[in-house]
């Protein structure tokens, strides 16, 4: 799994990665029992189904009707969580992970802000998934009102995706043994940051065809801070 220390200003980054979408099911599964198996079963389903609008990336006409409306913002705030913690949830599953920093800082400084990062996410996520698992809990008492529970779904989403974080930062902390390259394309990106507009995303796109990462002009334009 390759990682990016991206610049996002003078004296700020933010990791970032690219990897492929989840795998589809080779079979039917076995129904899931438990609350915690059937809450990580729904989330998959949500996943699949904002990737799916994801990879489609169609324009259409808005649809009629607010169900429909609510599902569509829904499906774009889902996109925009998977968008950030894609990272996290992946290094789940990884022993060996490749972190590719710009050239002008120092190994020993990269890695030290791995580190740094990934214990704040893991803090954070830890905080969240108290709360949100507690406001799960409460939800519980709208199962009184007629119609599927729309809060309930929203707290159990954020409760496993906090949980998926948490896991992945540790896991990146603890067991993940990494190995560290230097990159001189995102130094660029450092530099670029106080340009015009224009000009700036001109240089990121060129950035980001050499890298080979195809969102992360998106990412460094929703992240990076002019000076």
């Amino acid at each position: 799994m390759d990682v990016y220390l991206v610049p996002v200003g003078p004296n700020r980054h933010e990791l970032y990665c690219e990897v492929p979408d989840e795998p589809e099911s080779d079979g039917p599964a076995e129904p899931p029992t438990g609350i915690i198996s059937r809450l990580r079963a729904r989330f998959r389903e949500v996943l699949a189904d904002a990737e799916r609008e994801r990879r489609q990336a169609r324009s259409t006409a808005p649809q009629d009707g607010w169900v429909a409306r609510a599902k569509a913002r829904t499906m774009r705030w889902v996109a925009e969580a998977i968008a950030e913690q894609r990272l996290l949830w992946h290094l789940r599953r990884q022993t060996e992970a490749c972190l590719f920093y710009p050239d002008d800082l120092d190994e020993a400084r990269a890695m030290a802000e791995l580190r740094r990062q990934l214990t704040r996410d893991y803090e954070k996520h830890r905080r969240w998934l108290i709360v949100d698992g507690l406001l799960f809990i409460l939800s519980g008492l709208l199962m009184l009102v007629p119609g599927p529970n729309v809060v309930a779904y929203y707290f159990a989403f954020r409760l496993v995706g906090h949980f998926l974080s948490m896991r992945g930062a540790n896991q990146g902390l603890s067991v993940v043994t990494w190995r560290a390259e230097k990159s001189a394309p995102l130094s660029e990106l450092r530099r670029v940051i106080d340009l015009d507009p224009a000009m700036r995303e001109r240089q990121v796109h060129d950035v980001a065809l050499r890298l080979r990462l195809e969102h992360l002009a998106t990412f460094f334009e929703r992240t990076a801070v002019p000076s």
